[in-house]
């Protein structure tokens, strides 16, 4: 089993910037993805960003030029910075870990973290 450890959730005004963080315990697989999604209550989880470990990256369109996702491969680590926060952005934001190649659980799911921006 794989847990993720997510940190920097919080309060910030409009405009304001956040780091998100979150470690995964272990790799199981060399081949996999590590990103955000967000959800709010009464909408599905949707895309936030994702980054392979080959270097791909893919935002949602929403957040384009706003946020920024990185990964430290030797920590299992990977990081969402937001800048330029709305209130649309305001969520409780889910790290995800997916392993395309595995024969059992492919994907992972944090505990999720707030994010409050206040206009």
């Amino acid at each position: 089993q794989v847990q993720l450890v997510e940190s920097g959730g919080g309060l910030v005004q409009a405009g304001g910037s956040l780091r998100l963080s979150c470690a995964a315990s272990k790799m199981i697989f060399s081949i996999n993805t590590m990103g955000w999604y967000r959800q709010v209550p009464g909408k599905q989880r949707e895309l936030v960003a994702t980054m392979a470990n080959s270097g791909g990256i893919n935002y949602a369109n929403s957040v384009k030029g706003r946020f920024t996702i990185s990964r430290e491969k030797a920590k299992n680590t990977v990081h969402l910075q937001m800048n330029n926060l709305n209130p649309e952005d305001a969520a409780v934001y889910y790290c995800y870990l997916y392993f395309p190649y595995s024969d059992a659980t492919k994907e992972y799911w944090g505990q999720g973290t707030q994010v409050t921006v206040s206009s």
